[in-house]
């Protein structure tokens, strides 16, 4: 089948509608980052840097580290715009954009989220390393695409569910990440766990300013949850639809973020830059 124009979205220079970027731009490891200008920091690693771009709030690097091809690119918040960004990355390797055709042979690629989250355990520290075994969804991005999710993923979900009881029409999916890649990012700084995913930062993730919210106890019910071993380990905005997205389509994904809140113990970072950058070489050298 043909990808009609309204479908698979070119720029006037046929690059990828959002992302603003061409197949040979991005390498087949791709760190993703919410923040802008977090793609620098990732770069200034780089023993070179061999493409620069910028659309909208899409800014990717790509470069060497060690030897190894490497592309920085930023996403900003949120599972609707993770949704943008997978699709893209994905037609980027697995469509010829010219003929409007998908490949005969299919690309797989290592996305590697790093970012921030809030810590849901008292137990773990501000400034630890958080690696997601799993993300439950609370957005919605996923319910949208035909994924079959393996038993293990669904009564994660449905156990969650039921035990915080969240508004019912609150439809929680969980998804694995890339068990190799947990093997890799694991060590001694990092804590694992189950990642919820949220779709905002008041409200869903149980803050109430003048509004107020319907998940006052949501907290204190997800620091108390736990699975077959498993727990829930932080609060985020990502995780759920790159996991969920990325697997269905056979990319490698991962995240691993730095905690700057520890929301039982109302603590918040003081100030994280020179953390978020022994984060960032920690990921990179075992890439």
């Amino acid at each position: 089948m043909k990808y009609p124009a309204s479908e698979l979205v070119l720029d006037s220079k046929g690059h990828i509608y959002h992302l603003g970027v061409s197949p040979q731009d991005i390498a087949a490891t791709i760190l993703l980052v919410g923040d802008q200008d977090r793609v620098a920091s990732i770069s200034a690693f780089f023993d070179e840097i061999t493409h620069q771009s910028k659309h909208r709030e899409f800014v990717c690097h790509t470069g060497t580290y060690k030897g190894k091809r490497i592309t920085a690119l930023s996403t900003g918040i949120g599972t609707d715009n993770i949704d943008i960004v997978i699709n893209e990355l994905d037609a980027l390797v697995n469509i010829d954009l010219e003929n409007r055709e998908n490949k005969k042979e299919l690309t797989s690629l290592n996305l590697i989220r790093i970012g921030t989250c809030g810590i849901l355990q008292a137990d773990i520290d501000v400034h630890s390393y958080i690696l997601s075994t799993h993300a439950v969804g609370i957005d919605n991005v996923a319910h949208f695409y035909p994924i079959e999710f393996n038993p293990e993923e669904k009564s994660i979900a449905q156990a969650l569910d039921t035990f915080v009881g969240f508004p019912e029409e609150v439809i929680p999916y969980c998804s694995e990440s890339s068990p190799a890649w947990v093997r890799k990012l694991d060590g001694e700084k990092v804590r694992r766990g189950i990642t919820v995913t949220s779709s905002g930062f008041y409200a869903p993730q149980g803050r109430s300013l003048r509004l107020g919210t319907r998940t006052s106890e949501v907290n204190e019910k997800l620091e108390q949850f736990s699975f077959e071993n498993h727990r829930v380990v932080n609060f985020e905005m990502e995780s759920s639809a790159l996991f969920a997205l990325g697997k269905a389509m056979g990319h490698q994904c991962i995240t691993i973020c730095l905690g700057i809140a520890n929301r039982p113990r109302m603590e918040f970072s003081k100030g994280y830059e020179s953390e978020m950058n022994g984060l960032i070489q920690y990921v990179l050298d075992r890439i």
